[in-house]
């Protein structure tokens, strides 16, 4: 990673949109993964959005809530 905020990195964008992508896929509103996750929808948005990044455990938890594979994402990452 060449400096900055990795919120901002290609690596985060291309992690997001591969996120928003399989929420989509799987049916699933902002709305109704923020249920599965316990948290407020507007958390879903910000991570999409690319305003908020996602820690690994984060990360594990909202792979198991779409019910993907976490190792997938990553590739997704650093391809």
């Amino acid at each position: 990673m060449k400096g900055g905020k990795s919120v901002i990195s290609e690596e985060n964008k291309r992690l997001c949109v591969w996120l928003k992508r399989q929420r989509q896929e799987k049916g699933h509103t902002m709305r109704s993964l923020s249920e599965l996750l316990g948290t407020p929808h507007s958390f879903i948005g910000k991570v999409e959005n690319q305003e908020r990044r996602l820690d690994v455990v984060e990360f594990i938890r909202y792979c198991q809530a779409l019910e993907i594979d976490p190792a997938e994402g990553l590739k997704q990452a650093l391809n």
